[in-house]
């Protein structure tokens, strides 16, 4: 039997402690995707508790704030965009108080960057770069089952590829890039080098169940593993890996509910 205490806060702060002390990135990329899918296929055979089949899907909608952390640093606003998809979740069991399952989606994104020009030009500047993301998470929660408010915990990898990208320059005056700061200028004239990213996910929210299906308010935070420009000693960026705030809406019908008269 996997004892479903694997999956609590105590495990992943022991993973970030692990994490502070080995700095190379491309091991911590690794060696962290690797934990997060162990513990998402541990979640999901998880059997201690009381047992659970609960196969619902849906799907969601709702927005997201993006920016990409570059090194060197460009000055950025938020940027905000429209974010939907296909959701489908099993819960596999209940553990003491925590209900426990796992949940795949599908999703589109609107991801990228909005600069902050503040060298006197009136230019302006954004990169949309649309993905296809593949969010595998871990969800507890805490709460009612079949009617009434649970309390949602998720986390897990995240992997996204890029099926297109635009830009759009413009503001009041003439697009002038002579006095950008430390004459980074690299990334107007070049697209993104890398399509394919990863990266972990981690959020939590508020879900309704009802005798319809269940409805989910959850937000959630996005941070990068990887690089959208080429982050070798040839390329001009170390570091450009995305970031995303995301707030959405999900709905999901039951497919399959446990047979048990005593859930609540």
């Amino acid at each position: 039997m996997i004892h479903s205490s694997l999956l609590s806060p105590r495990t992943f702060g022991s993973i970030g402690v692990f994490f502070k002390k080995n700095p190379n990135k491309s091991l911590k990329s690794l060696i962290l995707l690797s934990l997060l899918a162990f513990l998402f296929s541990l979640s999901a055979s998880a059997q201690v508790g009381e047992r659970r089949t609960d196969l619902s899907v849906g799907g969601s909608a709702g927005f997201l704030l993006s920016r990409i952390d570059f090194t060197p640093s460009i000055k950025q606003n938020w940027k905000p965009a429209p974010t939907f998809g296909f959701t489908a979740r099993y819960i596999c069991e209940k553990y003491f108080t925590a209900i426990c399952g796992v949940q795949l989606e599908v999703n589109y994104a609107n991801m990228g960057w909005k600069e902050l020009i503040e060298d006197g030009s009136l230019n302006e500047y954004q990169h949309d770069i649309h993905y296809v993301q593949l969010p595998m998470l871990m969800q507890m929660g805490w709460g009612r089952e079949r009617r009434g408010f649970k309390f949602v915990f998720e986390a897990g990898p995240q992997l996204g590829y890029a099926i297109g990208t635009s830009e759009k320059k413009g503001g009041a005056g003439a697009w002038d890039i002579s006095k950008r700061p430390n004459n980074v200028v690299y990334q107007y004239s070049h697209d993104i080098d890398n399509k394919f990213e990863y990266g972990i996910v981690a959020g939590m929210g508020l879900e309704f169940s009802s005798l319809i299906g269940h409805f989910i308010l959850d937000g959630r935070y996005y941070f990068g593993l990887s690089d959208t420009y080429d982050s070798s000693k040839k390329g001009k960026f170390p570091r450009s890996a995305n970031q995303a705030i995301v707030v959405k809406l999900n709905y999901l019908f039951d497919l399959h509910k446990t047979k048990n008269t005593d859930i609540k």
